[in-house]
């Protein structure tokens, strides 16, 4: 019978107990201030920058959570699912702000064929 549910890897604090919460929690506050910054971004008329900095942040995070022994609130299920995870979206957000319309900085040469197909 299980009795309790256990910690992910790396899901301890990420600073010594006796330090103050944003200290030990500091790998999830700079992804969320990185992600918060690129929200605001998207909102002040920059889609492509904000983007970018969200998928940055995630890329990060996935850099983060492979690399640091712990990482605080950033481990939320194995190692490996984090990383996958984050880094699949990061990568994502980032791909779709390069391809962002007016003058994309990334031509992906099936992307017109593939939206005029399903358009339809």
């Amino acid at each position: 019978m299980t009795q309790d549910t256990a910690r992910p890897e790396g899901g301890g604090r990420a600073a010594p107990g006796g330090a103050p919460a944003p200290a030990r929690q500091w790998p999830m506050l700079a992804v969320l201030a990185a992600t918060a910054a690129g929200l605001l971004s998207t909102a002040m008329s920059h889609p492509r920058f904000g983007c970018l900095l969200i998928g940055i942040a995630l890329i990060a995070a996935a850099v983060m959570r492979r690399v640091l022994p712990s990482v605080g609130m950033l481990a939320v299920r194995s190692r490996f699912t984090d990383m996958v995870t984050y880094g699949l979206l990061g990568v994502a957000i980032t791909l779709l702000a390069l391809v962002i319309e007016p003058k994309p900085w990334l031509e992906i040469p099936f992307l017109e064929d593939a939206v005029r197909f399903t358009v339809r």
